[in-house]
C-alpha cells in the first residue's frame, strides 16, 4: 500500500494495491476518522486531504465534530425503512433474506466500522473472508455472494439518503474478466418425454402402496410445471382459488388462468392446454378447500431418483437439472414452436433480454437459415466486358 504524510505527519494519503483512488486519515479526539479523496491524481489527493483536515480541525472546535455513524446503524435504518421505500411490494422471503444475510455476515464484519471505512477494499476483504470461513471449506456460490454484495449496496444506498454517506464506493469485482454465458438447464422434447414417461411408470409401480399419492402427486407437478412455465417457488405458493379453467377466446382451447404470487408481485400466466388434465387430477385426488396449497411436502428425493435413472440429471455440458429445469424447459420449447418471444417473457414474469440472453441464442430455430444462408449474385465474364463497353461508350 502506497502511503504519504503530511502537514508534520497530521494526515496519512495513502492507495490500496487494488484501487486507483487515494483516501486520506487523521486522528481528531482519540478517534481516527477517514476519506476518500475521490482522487487518482497524488498531488490533487494531497490538496483535498489538507482542506479536509483543517475542515474536520474547525469542527472541533465548533463543537460539531461527532462520530460517523457506523454500517449497523445503516443496516437497522435500511430494515426500519425497506417495506416503506419499496411500497411493501418486495416479497416475504426476499426481505428476510437480506435480514439473514446481514445479521449472520455482513454486520459481523463491517458493523463497527464508520460508514467512510467501508471502501472498495474492505469490501473486497468481505470477499476474502467469506471464502476462506465458509464452513466443510466450500466457497459461498457466485450467486450468494453477489446477493450479499446487493443487499450491501442497499445499505449504503440507505446511509446516502440520510445524509450519512457522501458516495458508494466501488463495490465491482476485480480482476473480473467477461463471462461465458451458458444455457439453462432444460429438457428437449424426446428428453422430456422420458421424463414424463418414467413418472407415470413410477405412478404404476407404487398403485397402491405407500408412495402411490407422492408418485402421481409428482407426475402431475411435472406435467404442470412444464405446461406453465411457473418457477418452483410460484407453484410452492400456488393456492387452489388462484387457478381457473376456462376457455381461451383466441384459440378456443381450454387452459389454466393462473394468478402468480412470485417475486415480483402478483401476476398471471395462461397455460398450455396439457396443463389441464393434471389439474384437474389433482382437484379429483386431494379434493381441497380453495386456500389449501395445489402441492403440498417435497418432492424432490423421488424426483431426483427418477433423473439418475434416466441418465438426465445433467445436460451435456454439466448443468445440473433440478425442477428449474421444467420452466426453462417451457421456455425452450415454446420459442422453437415459433411462439412470439415478447409474449413467452410476458407470460413467464421476466424479461426479453433474459430470455435472448439465456434460452434463443441456443436454440436452432431461432435463427433463420432463408436470412443467413444468402448467396450474392456474381457476373459471368462475359457481362463484365459488356458493362464495361457501355461505359467507355458512355465516356465514364
Amino acid at each position: 500500500m502506497a502511503s504519504h504524510e503530511i502537514l508534520g505527519g497530521k494526515v496519512l494519503v495513502y492507495r490500496r494495491e487494488n484501487s486507483k483512488r487515494w483516501q486520506c486519515s487523521t486522528r481528531i479526539n482519540g478517534r481516527n476518522w477517514r476519506m476518500s479523496t475521490g482522487e487518482d491524481s497524488l498531488a490533487l489527493a494531497k490538496e483535498f486531504a489538507e482542506d479536509w483536515f483543517f475542515r474536520m480541525k474547525a469542527k472541533e472546535k465548533g463543537g460539531g465534530l461527532k462520530d460517523q455513524k457506523t454500517f449497523k446503524d445503516a443496516a437497522k435504518r435500511y430494515l426500519e425503512e425497506f417495506d416503506v421505500v419499496t411500497g411493501g411490494t418486495r416479497n416475504r422471503e426476499y426481505v428476510g433474506g437480506n435480514e439473514r444475510r446481514l445479521r449472520l455476515y455482513l454486520v459481523p464484519f463491517l458493523g463497527e466500522l464508520g460508514l467512510s471505512e467501508v471502501t472498495a477494499g474492505k469490501v473486497q476483504e468481505y470477499r476474502v473472508m467469506r471464502y476462506n470461513t465458509s464452513p466443510e471449506g466450500k466457497p459461498p456460490a457466485k450467486n450468494t455472494l453477489h446477493q450479499e454484495i446487493v443487499t450491501l449496496r442497499q445499505v449504503l444506498k440507505t446511509a446516502i439518503r440520510h445524509g450519512w454517506l457522501t458516495h458508494l464506493p466501488d463495490l465491482s469485482m476485480p480482476y473480473r474478466s467477461a463471462e461465458k454465458i451458458s444455457h439453462r438447464a432444460w429438457f428437449s422434447g424426446d428428453e422430456y418425454k422420458r421424463l414424463y414417461t418414467a413418472t407415470r411408470n413410477r405412478v404404476d409401480r407404487h398403485e397402491n402402496g405407500r408412495f402411490q399419492w407422492h408418485a402421481e402427486q409428482l407426475h402431475d407437478y411435472v406435467l404442470f410445471m412444464a405446461n406453465t412455465g411457473l418457477r418452483p417457488d410460484e407453484a410452492n405458493r400456488l393456492q387452489y382459488r388462484d387457478v381457473e379453467i376456462v376457455i381461451d377466446e383466441e384459440t378456443g382451447e381450454t387452459i389454466l388462468l393462473i394468478q402468480v404470487r412470485g417475486k415480483r408481485g402478483v401476476g398471471y400466466c395462461k397455460s398450455m392446454p396439457s396443463a389441464v388434465f393434471p389439474f384437474e387430477r389433482l382437484l379429483q385426488r386431494n379434493l381441497p378447500k380453495p386456500e389449501d396449497l395445489i402441492f403440498t411436502g417435497s418432492h424432490v428425493m423421488m424426483f431426483n431418483a427418477i433423473l439418475e435413472e434416466e441418465g438426465l440429471k445433467f445436460d451435456r455440458e454439466g448443468n445440473r437439472r433440478t425442477a428449474y429445469s421444467l420452466r426453462h424447459t417451457y421456455i425452450c420449447l415454446r420459442l422453437m414452436e415459433g411462439a412470439d418471444i415478447y409474449q413467452v417473457a410476458k407470460n413467464c414474469r421476466t424479461s426479453v433480454e433474459m430470455i435472448e440472453k439465456y434460452y434463443a441464442s441456443h436454440i436452432s430455430t431461432s435463427i433463420s437459415a432463408a436470412a443467413v444462408n444468402v448467396k450474392r449474385k456474381t457476373k459471368s465474364k462475359k457481362q463484365i466486358i459488356e458493362h464495361a463497353k457501355r461505359n467507355a461508350h458512355r465516356g465514364v
